[in-house]
């Protein structure tokens, strides 16, 4: 899986004006959480979507970037936690046991 590293705030602002071309998809992954470390396992044994921006965000050491997201996008902020964004709007989101890689290639 080639993870886009989420680590800069700047880098929302991008991910925005990248959603009008192209589907861009945030996966929020927590470093200190069982359940996130079996999801991302799980999406990283699956084939991405293509034509679609993949993000990794550790939101342990950058938290202060999911909570600009929960604002930015009006989602709440779980962990883990996928969001798809198009045309500057989230328009699929989804935490813990129900974040599929077919679900989020189905937005794309």
């Amino acid at each position: 899986m080639d993870w886009i590293p989420l680590d800069d705030i700047s880098q929302l602002e991008t991910i925005r004006a990248k959603s009008f071309e192209t589907p861009q998809i945030i996966f929020k992954h927590s470093t200190r959480c069982s359940i996130s470390k079996m999801i991302l396992n799980r999406l990283e044994k699956s084939t991405p979507p293509s034509g679609a921006d993949l993000y990794f965000l550790d939101l342990i050491q950058y938290r202060n970037i999911s909570n600009q997201i929960a604002t930015d996008y009006g989602v709440e902020h779980e962990s883990p936690q996928v969001i798809v964004i198009k045309n500057g709007k989230a328009i699929y989101d989804a935490s813990h046991s129900a974040v599929h890689m077919e679900d989020i290639a189905a937005q794309v």
